[in-house]
């Protein structure tokens, strides 16, 4: 059977734990979060270390698991085997397992977890058929917010959407340090009803990703100074070229855009409304994307380009972008 994560997270609430399945996806963290509620509905944890066995994919075959998981658990109702990296298991070891997969014990809960899956084996496609597939998938941009939106919810304050947008903004989609974002927010916010765009504000300006929003918003106001300082802050909390240049480059891919809309003589709503910007942000985009021509913005990114070239060459990162930022900010190619 295929599960939505949805679906997979009611059941398991339910109290409806498969024998077996196999959670994987790009998105590691809401595979392993996944796995932990799981775990935390199947085991006993005064009981864990008697009835709870973890084997890897690239270490483990399938008879020490298949054998594992047909012995019955001690003093409790359940056993559960975690197999980590289970798409590293080899023929043979799937070959073995397909034998347990179609008959499983009441008494056991066979959890995998990876990354990818091949449909076309014969080991997932029994799956399927006898067990549970979820697929995680990594979020794209705009389904952050949406996202943000519901953890907070969830943790019983609920977040306004311009505030939701901001924090997408200022973390990407690392869901790992949006949810510790939130749990922050949270106890901010202590008895207030919502959270607001100044209690993000707050709480994640102390964050790198935050000193990286702000570089990217003094580079496209054309603020040297402030430039430079943001720049400085994140080389000083030891951030790195690829990850400065790839945040850089996403925000001026929106200016081009947004620069292309203005061209075309299009109003601040229709622009907010056809990129899916929150309206809250859409003065300042536009304030930005006003500084700069669609050539001015096609050289840049040959300009980001030949940065992260230079920076993985062996060049030394701060003055390449020290360098860049300047040219930018100035209007002058480095």
């Amino acid at each position: 059977m295929i599960m939505s994560p949805q679906e997979f997270e009611s059941s398991i609430t339910a109290g409806a734990l498969p024998p077996v399945c196999f959670l994987y996806g790009e998105e590691s963290f809401l595979v392993e979060r996944a796995a932990g509620r799981l775990l935390e509905r199947a085991l006993d944890p005064s009981l864990k270390d008697f009835n709870f066995n973890v084997y890897y994919g690239n270490e483990s075959n399938g008879i020490d698991i298949a054998d594992t998981a047909r012995t019955l658990p001690m003093f409790a109702e359940r056993r559960v085997v975690l197999v980590k990296r289970a798409e590293l298991l080899k023929a043979d070891s799937l070959e073995n397992l397909v034998r347990y997969i179609v008959e499983p014990c009441d008494s056991c809960c066979l959890l995998m977890t990876g990354v990818k899956i091949d449909l076309r084996k014969k080991f997932f496609a029994e799956l399927k058929k006898h067990g549970v597939l979820v697929e995680f998938k990594r979020l794209y941009d705009d389904k952050l917010p949406g996202f943000i939106k519901h953890e907070a919810a969830v943790q019983g304050k609920p977040i306004d959407a311009a505030a939701a947008e901001l924090l997408a903004a200022l973390i990407g989609n690392s869901l790992q340090e949006l949810v510790s974002q939130i749990e922050k927010l949270v106890l901010y916010a202590g008895p207030a009803p919502r959270i607001t765009v100044e209690d993000v504000r707050t709480v994640a300006s102390s964050s790198k990703a935050f000193t990286a929003f702000e570089l990217a918003k003094f580079i496209g106001l054309r603020d040297l100074s402030g430039s430079l300082k943001s720049l400085d802050a994140l080389f000083l909390h030891g951030e790195e070229a690829p990850m400065l240049i790839g945040a850089l480059a996403r925000h001026f891919r929106q200016l081009w855009r947004v620069r292309e809309l203005l061209d075309q003589k299009k109003a601040a709503p229709a622009i907010g409304k056809e990129l899916g910007i929150h309206p809250f942000f859409v003065g300042d985009i536009l304030q930005q994307a006003r500084n700069f021509t669609r050539s001015e913005l096609h050289t840049m990114f040959s300009e980001l380009y030949s940065c992260d070239v230079a920076s993985k060459s062996g060049g030394h990162p701060y003055t390449l972008l020290h360098g860049l930022v300047a040219g930018i900010c100035s209007g002058r190619p480095q």
